[in-house]
């Protein structure tokens, strides 16, 4: 199931029902043609991954969610676990302090485009 979010609490309550789950947001919009192509494929993992949360913002509807969540193309999605965005560093942070070493993570949370296959990988990658 897709759940639609229209405002920041409606945001903060899906988070905060995932929990631990993966959550995996699409930002986009309805005139959006890659959006359309995806939206059926979104629907299908949704079925697929009962472990995993999905929802969808359209960004001309929840302006404040997309300026909130720095949206800067559509389509675009972004993954949570435990209402934070999932993050290279985040995932590495209990076994080594990547800070220390002056490395910096390239963020996996986020990636835009229509690449059903793209979204699948990473979703079987974080959950």
């Amino acid at each position: 199931m897709v759940h639609t979010i229209k405002d920041m609490d409606e945001f903060k309550t899906f988070l905060k029902a995932a929990g631990c789950k993966l959550a995996v947001v699409e930002f986009s919009a309805k005139w959006c043609g890659a959006c359309k192509r995806i939206c059926p494929l979104f629907h299908a993992m949704s079925l697929q991954y009962q472990n995993v949360m999905f929802a969808k913002v359209d960004v001309d509807e929840s302006r404040e969610l997309a300026q909130t969540y720095h949206i800067k193309a559509i389509l675009t999605f972004q993954m949570f676990k435990q209402a934070q965005k999932v993050t290279l560093f985040s995932r590495l942070k209990r076994a080594i302090c990547c800070c220390r070493s002056g490395f910096v993570g390239k963020p996996i949370f986020e990636f835009c485009g229509a690449d059903a296959e793209k979204l699948e990988a990473k979703i079987q990658e974080l959950m």
